[in-house]
């Protein structure tokens, strides 16, 4: 059975969850990281040397990075609809999961400093200048978003995963956001989906 290690909380472990739960994969997850330990044993680390999470074991064959998990995962279980076959709509759909990292890297401040940092430790200045470049991305997968419905096409792929949880956070952390209705009628179509809401669309902690 595939076993999962990370906490529900964390983003990165909420896409690979994600991801499962669309393929609808018998697994097991174990807390790791944070309050619950276990990333930084000596047994976890011989898995995965980062001591992050998430970390997989699919029948003994262990992997780390969660947008590689949701490629090989989405490869193995899903080609040709989570995985697209044909290249370059597979590769559309890796450079948005790749480009979630710039969404994340934008959004870290102000998901830290409003949602895990005591308000008399926050630093306002960081705050602000990851809400104004958060905007500035939500903005421009806005304007991609006006003629397709998931970010590789037609069809939801493996490519809304990742941006998905980014953008979830950024939709409920306690902040001002301008009118970006093809970013809002996008997040919609992922809250029908019942593996978003179970395992993305959390409240932030």
């Amino acid at each position: 059975m595939l076993k999962i290690w990370g906490r529900v909380n964390s983003v990165n472990v909420k896409k690979a969850m994600w991801c499962v739960g669309e393929l609808a994969l018998p697994h097991e997850r174990i807390d790791a990281g944070m309050q619950f330990g276990v990333n930084r044993t000596p047994e976890y680390l011989k898995m995965n040397p980062t001591g992050l999470v998430p970390t997989i074991d699919d029948d003994g064959f262990t992997l780390w990075e969660s947008h590689t998990i949701v490629r090989y995962l989405c490869a193995r279980h899903s080609p040709g609809k989570l995985c697209p076959q044909d290249l370059r709509a597979r590769a559309d759909a890796e450079r948005w999961m790749d480009w979630a990292f710039s969404f994340q890297n934008a959004m870290r401040n102000v998901f830290w400093g409003l949602i895990r940092t005591p308000p008399e430790k926050r630093d306002p200045k960081a705050i602000e200048e990851g809400t104004k470049k958060s905007h500035e991305l939500a903005a421009m997968l806005d304007k991609v978003l006006a003629d397709k419905p998931y970010v590789a096409g037609q069809s939801f792929t493996m490519g809304d995963i990742p941006i998905g949880c980014e953008v979830q956070r950024y939709m409920r952390v306690p902040i001002e956001r301008p009118a970006l209705p093809n970013l809002q009628a996008w997040f919609e179509r992922l809250r029908q989906r019942p593996a978003f809401v179970q395992h993305v669309d959390l409240p932030l902690t």
